[in-house]
C-alpha cells in the first residue's frame, strides 16, 4: 500500500516548548554529525543529527542535544556563524537570534564554561531574518519592518545601512559572492547590494504581494527564488528581471522558500500556519506537480541539512524531518 504522503514525515524530534524556528547548520563543523538549533518561547537548543541516510549504523535518526541556551524571550530568527567548529579544541558554537524585543542576540560557547552573548540594538521595528557573512563570519546583515537592512561587526557596531522601500522579510549571503548582499522585500521587489560600494546594483520584480520569503540558490548564484500570495516564483538573473517560472501553490497564502543544498533544482516551500496544520510542499523544476507533501501541527520554520535532501520544520513540542529523493 502507498504511503499516504501527507503523513510520511520521516523522523521527528520531541521538544520541551513549541518551536518556533529551527535551523541546521548551513557550514562545515568539522564532525560527521549536523548540528540544528532550534528556538522556543524563552531558549534555544543547539544539538546534532545523524541520520541512516548517510551512515549505515545509524537506524533511522540520532539525535543529542548538547546545550540549551537560556533566551528569555521568544526566538524568531537563527543565524550560525562559519566559526562554529566541533573539531577544535576546545569546540566553539556561535549563532545569533533574532527577538521579539527587536534586538539581535550573538552568541558564542565553547560547551563548557564559556556561554557569553551580545545583544545589538537598533532597529525600531520585527526583524524578520538574519545571516552569518559565509566564509569568515565578522559580519551580521538583519533585515526589519522598520525598512532597513542593517550590516553589523560582532561588537555590535553598524557596518553598513539600507533603507528599504517596505519591509525586509528575507536576506542572504552567498561564499561565492561575499561582497553582495540580497534582500527582498515585502513590497515584491528583491535587490542586490554591493557591499563595497554601498549601492544598490540589480533587482528583481515578482508582480504581486506580498513577497514573505526569498532565497539565493547554493548551487546556482544565478537562481533566485521566492514566494509571494500564493505562488512560488523562480528567476535566472542573466535573463530577465521578471521570474521565469512562477506557480500557484498555497491556497491560503505561502509563507517560505527554501532552496536545497545539494541540488539547483529542488526547493520546498510552506504555507501559512492554519488553525490546525502547516502544509510543507518540496518541489523539483523537472515535475510539474509538488514530489512530497507534508503536513505539520501548526508548523513553523523551514530548514535544509547541508548534505542531503532532508528538509525540517519546527511545531508543537516536536520538529518534524522529511527525507525527499533528488
Amino acid at each position: 500500500m502507498k504511503q499516504d504522503s501527507t503523513r510520511n514525515i520521516s523522523y521527528t524530534v520531541d521538544c520541551e516548548d513549541y518551536v518556533h524556528v529551527v535551523k541546521f547548520n548551513p557550514f562545515d563543523s568539522g564532525d560527521s554529525c549536523s548540528l540544528i538549533a532550534y528556538g522556543g518561547n524563552n531558549y534555544v537548543v543547539v544539538g546534532t543529527c545523524r541520520f541512516q541516510e548517510e551512515d549505515a549504523e545509524v537506524e533511522g535518526m540520532q539525535y543529542k542535544t548538547l546545550r540549551t541556551f537560556h533566551h528569555g524571550i521568544r526566538v524568531d530568527a537563527i543565524a550560525w556563524s562559519p566559526e562554529t567548529r566541533l573539531d577544535a579544541i576546545p569546540p566553539q558554537i556561535r549563532f545569533c537570534t533574532a527577538a521579539s524585543d527587536r534586538k539581535l542576540r550573538l552568541f558564542t560557547s565553547d560547551l563548557q564554561d564559556k556561554n557569553e552573548y551580545k545583544t545589538f540594538d537598533g532597529h525600531s521595528d520585527y526583524i524578520n531574518d538574519l545571516v552569518f557573512a559565509p566564509n569568515e563570519g565578522q559580519e551580521i546583515a538583519s533585515v526589519s519592518d522598520d525598512h532597513t537592512c542593517r550590516v553589523w561587526d560582532l561588537e555590535g557596531n553598524e557596518k553598513a545601512h539600507f533603507v528599504l522601500r517596505s519591509p525586509g522579510m528575507s536576506v542572504c549571503w552567498h561564499p561565492e559572492e561575499a561582497f553582495k548582499l540580497m534582500v527582498a522585500e515585502k513590497n515584491g521587489t528583491i535587490r542586490f547590494y554591493d557591499l563595497i560600494t554601498q549601492q544598490a546594483i540589480l533587482s528583481l520584480e515578482c508582480e504581486q504581494i506580498p513577497l514573505m520569503s526569498a532565497d539565493w540558490c547554493l548551487k546556482n548564484t544565478l537562481k533566485i527564488g521566492a514566494v509571494a500570495g500564493s505562488d512560488w516564483l523562480i528567476w535566472d538573473i542573466t535573463r530577465s528581471s521578471y521570474p521565469q517560472d512562477k506557480r500557484p501553490v498555497h491556497v491560503d497564502r505561502a509563507r517560505l522558500f527554501r532552496w536545497s543544498r545539494v541540488n539547483e533544482n529542488l526547493f520546498a516551500t510552506t504555507g501559512y500556519p492554519g488553525k490546525t496544520t502547516t502544509q510543507l510542499l518540496v518541489h523539483h523544476l523537472g515535475h510539474p506537480q509538488p514530489i512530497l507533501t507534508g503536513t505539520a501541527a501548526v508548523g513553523s520554520g523551514l530548514t535544509w541539512h547541508r548534505t542531503l535532501p532532508l528538509c525540517a520544520v519546527g511545531g508543537d513540542h516536536k520538529i518534524f524531518f522529511w527525507v525527499t529523493e533528488m
